[in-house]
């Protein structure tokens, strides 16, 4: 089934190693970064209608794809100019502005169904476990997704204070990482974690995974029940993630590129609905002020 799939590179070493020296054919090649996050063979399948579509798109010879184990994998790829294009999260991108602003542009960004341009961070935990708000969670244990995940960490860990009335290190008895937000929820499911957070549009029916997000990504797949899970807390609306193509990329590739994108929800929506996962309504064009505040928030948090 991956037959056609160009497969460079598929480790955080090999994209790093790359950075070293980039291709000096790289104009006939377009590499795209996939987050991990998700399990990989669903990941390529996604992606290859891409792989399929963008040479001719795009006038190059061949696409390639480079699945990350993590979300720093794609962030490092995009930082030594070893990858054209990637989905990044609101936190991963700037991350990658507050390592070097000029490395990547953000160029569009997803819209909802009911027209917003944001999602939200949510907490799930077992529908057995009697908990049904996250003060319920006092003393036991939280999985956060990725440490480069705006829903699955910066956010929460910035909001949820307010909510809980208590710094998280205090309220919560531990806290931990889940490998990536599907394999976050799995292992609440499983009991590793009391409650885990990860990412929903917030849109439609909790019961169906909402609208967009992990959630309905895992719904659709077959590998999670929303009828075992609760909903302990929602956070405001976060800006979603940018498509980001490298700064130094061939301008009229760029343009191609971004044209192609403009036009898949209605020319390709098998394709668009296999990338982002779950239902949106299209693309809208965005640049950097719209993460500002999200930069700003990294920043102090985080530090980088």
């Amino acid at each position: 089934m991956f037959k056609k799939i160009v497969l460079a590179a598929v480790s955080v070493a090999a994209l790093v190693a790359g950075a070293a020296a980039p291709s000096v054919a790289a104009e006939k090649e377009f590499r795209i970064g996939i987050l991990g996050g998700e399990n990989e063979a669903d990941r390529l399948r996604n992606f290859q209608c891409m792989v399929d579509k963008l040479p001719e798109a795009l006038g190059v010879e061949k696409v390639s794809l480079f699945p990350s184990a993590d979300y720093d994998g794609t962030i490092q790829g995009l930082l030594g100019g070893t990858l054209d294009y990637a989905e990044l999260g609101a936190s991963g991108y700037a991350k990658t502005y507050l390592t070097n602003p000029d490395a990547v542009e953000p160029i569009l960004t997803t819209v909802q169904m009911d027209g917003s341009t944001g999602y939200h961070s949510v907490m799930v935990a077992r529908k057995d476990s009697g908990m049904t708000d996250v003060k319920d969670m006092k003393g036991k244990k939280l999985g956060f997704a990725d440490p480069d995940s705006t829903s699955g960490f910066l956010v929460p860990s910035v909001t949820l204070p307010e909510a809980v009335g208590a710094p998280v290190e205090e309220f919560f008895g531990s806290t931990g990482f889940g490998g990536g937000h599907e394999n976050l929820v799995l292992e609440v499911v499983k009991g590793t974690f009391d409650a885990g957070t990860t990412w929903a549009s917030g849109v439609g029916k909790f019961e169906d995974g909402y609208s967009s997000g992990n959630l309905r990504k895992m719904v659709d797949k077959g590998i999670l029940d929303m009828n075992d899970l609760v909903q302990l807390w929602i956070s405001p609306l976060i800006p979603n993630g940018p498509v980001v193509v490298r700064s130094t990329l061939d301008p009229e590739v760029k343009t191609k590129f971004k044209n192609f994108m403009m036009n898949m929800p209605e020319a390709d929506p098998e394709c668009f609905s296999a990338i982002q996962g779950g239902n949106y309504k299209g693309f809208t064009e965005v640049n950097v002020d719209f993460y500002k505040a999200i930069i700003a928030a990294r920043k102090a948090k985080i530090g980088s």
